[in-house]
């Protein structure tokens, strides 16, 4: 097969992915090759000509807010810069081997026909792109725009370096316009399909992670039809003397409803890196740097293999991690319990005295301003604890931060509807609390997170345009506009989570919002079952939503390569197991009017339907495998065809040994 990497030179010819952004100069002098000073190179010059012989295609201009380099790759230099960084790709075998470019033909493609995935390729990118050193036996002197001096010492990163001069302002991937416009038209705008989404075409362009998220969020709204038809059901129709089997027949419903949901979303994940080629397994190991033979302390860049002598090194670690990460969660119990419970006790018991509902409105609008400041300052110090905590890789870490978070979130969200609904067992004004929760606050923020991009792209946009309009040397009258698509993207506003970017991107707020309406219409689901038809318009909106403000109204994110929802799914479960608690303690209110508790047939009942349904909820996954048959098989047969294989390499190898000997 050698010889096969040569022939698809010209075959995926890349346009400009990557762009490097750099300040403009304060004066025209410099602009070039070095000036009137010899000695000293210009660094953007010298940085262009390093990438350039790099083998990367480089477009430098000047805009109105920056100057920048537009940075392409022939297909050549991103294999070979694939196979620098040792990838592990699938083969047609079945196995993930170490990426060779002579040995290209040897491995699967993805769905759209390219050799690597967005993900792949922006990784290459990066390793080209911040892989420049200076090679040589001295510093290098450096300068820019005149004013500023600097050495670029001997094995060190230029890009890095230039950074921390401030010279580089930032680096990010560029928006394909032709496949986005293209997005835009079949996905975004596309309201007469409903849930319908080309998820394989959201994988080509934005990488396994935000295309898990979409695919989870449109076959959970496709669910939500059954429980939503259920719900309507109840309101409209009166089903007489078998009334009172309404609720708890709804409750039995929703429950299994959800348990099923979840253990078919893993067939379907499954199924889904299947199709794309992914080996999850081993992309878990890789992320928490271990396997079978070795371990490494990702907090002190520790390597151990796990030979007896290391044991007691290996132990010690890894208890002083647990013990962290005990002390971390520790700290925010505390927050939440001492800080965060009695301020929303106070708003739930100030709410029911109240009887006013202007006041109740302002006070309303009080508590949302002053808990969002909360919980915001609350995930920022979980992002700070976490960075003392072991964890083996960013999966790890960005779990430890999901569970943190949502802590102080739920206790948010839930604790002023548990009030309500338990110690005033007041349904009426829980129902109107769910309401206002469910519709307004999506609504809201569905409206905020959209505007907010917009607002902050045009505040950039009159800045740079009011500046570059009054510098001096600027021709008077003459009209000065953005006329370049990386100069737009460039004042858009990137894909992050509002906790910060160090771990997580913005799909980190995308599932904390899902998870939140999954508690709030599971957890109440038997004192107003119509909410579960809100939660389908809401999330049929939300689709089109973030699919508009991902290709229109901000960057084109940096790919991460999760590849399931991963810590999520325990946060979904874990609200289901809530689900079976709340609404039979919800049932046992509605048909306890008097308030004396009496365990009566019907509520014995209810606490059967409890168990029953716990037992579901941990029963059903032993059932319902997690992956489809057809995946099962064809991961057999590769691993049988990788034995075989194994197998008469390893006599050929022994043969040859033997003839050597004789």
């Amino acid at each position: 097969m050698n010889g096969n990497g040569n022939a698809m030179m010209g075959e995926e010819e890349s346009g400009y992915e990557v762009v490097i952004v750099l300040p403009k100069r304060r004066t025209k002098k410099g602009g070039g090759d070095g000036g009137a000073d010899k000695e000293k190179e210009d660094c953007v010059a010298f940085l262009v000509r390093e990438l350039e012989m790099a083998g990367l295609i480089v477009d430098r201009f000047r805009g109105v807010p920056a100057e920048f380099l537009k940075v392409s790759a022939p297909m050549v230099i991103l294999g070979r810069a694939a196979a620098e960084l040792q990838l592990k790709k699938l083969t047609y075998i079945g196995m993930e081997l170490q990426f060779e470019w002579d040995m290209v033909a040897a491995f699967v493609r993805q769905p759209d026909g390219s050799l690597f995935s967005w993900s792949e390729r922006y990784s290459c990118f990066r390793h080209l792109i911040y892989g420049i050193v200076n090679k040589t036996d001295a510093d290098i002197e450096l300068k820019f725009d005149e004013s500023k001096e600097f050495l670029y010492e001997k094995n060190e990163s230029l890009l890095e370096k230039l950074e921390a001069e401030g010279i580089v302002k930032q680096v990010f991937p560029l928006h394909d316009e032709a496949k986005r416009k293209q997005l835009l038209r079949k996905w975004a705008l596309n309201w007469l399909d409903f849930t319908w989404q080309p998820i394989d075409e959201i994988y080509s362009y934005f990488g396994t992670k935000i295309a898990t998220y979409f695919s989870f969020l449109g076959m959970y709204t496709r669910w939500l039809f059954f429980p939503a038809a259920f719900g309507l059901a109840t309101q409209l129709f009166d089903f007489g003397p078998m009334q009172f089997m309404v609720l708890p027949s709804f409750f039995v419903f929703v429950i299994s409803w959800a348990v099923f949901f979840f253990q078919f979303w893993k067939r379907k994940n499954s199924a889904l890196l299947a199709r794309w080629g992914i080996n999850y397994n081993y992309s878990i190991n890789e992320s928490k740097g271990m396997n079978e033979y070795n371990y490494v302390d990702t907090k002190k860049k520790k390597f151990y293999t796990t030979r007896p002598i290391e044991k007691k090194n290996i132990q010690a670690d890894e208890w002083s991690g647990i013990l962290r990460k005990f002390r971390n969660n520790f700290i925010i119990v505390l927050g939440i319990i001492c800080l965060q419970l009695p301020f929303e006790l106070a708003y739930a018991h100030f709410y029911n005295v109240i009887n006013n509902e202007i006041l109740r409105y302002l006070l309303t609008a009080v508590y949302l301003v002053a808990i969002q400041y909360y919980t915001r300052i609350g995930g920022k110090v979980s992002v700070s604890l976490i960075k003392y905590e072991n964890n083996q890789g960013e999966e790890s870490s960005a779990a430890s931060l999901v569970y943190k978070v949502f802590g102080l979130y739920f206790m948010q969200s839930y604790i002023g509807l548990f009030y309500h609904a338990v110690v005033y067992r007041n349904l009426t004004t829980l129902r109107k609390v769910l309401i206002q929760r469910l519709i307004v606050s999506q609504v809201l923020e569905n409206l905020i997170e959209n505007s907010i991009p917009y607002i902050s792209y045009n505040y950039k946009k009159y800045k740079a345009l009011h500046k570059k309009k009054h510098d001096k040397g600027s021709p008077m009258g003459k009209i000065v506009s953005l006329s370049t698509r990386v100069e737009k993207e460039y004042l858009k506003p990137s894909y992050a989570a509002s906790i910060g970017a160090d771990l997580e991107d913005g799909l980190f707020d995308d599932y904390l919002e899902l998870a939140l309406q999954f508690g709030m219409i599971m957890m109440f689901a038997c004192a107003f079952p119509l909410i579960f038809c809100f939660a389908l318009l809401t999330n049929v909106t939300e689709i089109r939503a973030d699919a508009l403000k991902l290709l229109a109204m901000l960057r084109r994110p940096v790919p991460r390569t999760a590849a399931t929802i991963g810590a999520w799914l325990n946060i979904f479960q874990f609200l289901i197991v809530m689900a079976i608690c709340t609404n039979s303690l919800l049932l046992i209110c509605l048909y306890d009017k008097e308030g004396n508790w009496r365990i009566e047939p019907g509520l014995a009942a209810i606490l059967l339907i409890e168990h029953v349904l716990l037992f579901l909820k941990f029963g059903f996954s032993h059932f319902v495998p997690e992956e489809p048959a057809w995946v099962r098989a064809n991961r057999m047969r590769n691993v049988a065809q990788a034995r075989d294989l194994y197998s008469k390499q390893l006599l050929r190898t022994i043969s040859k040994l033997d003839h050597k000997f004789e």
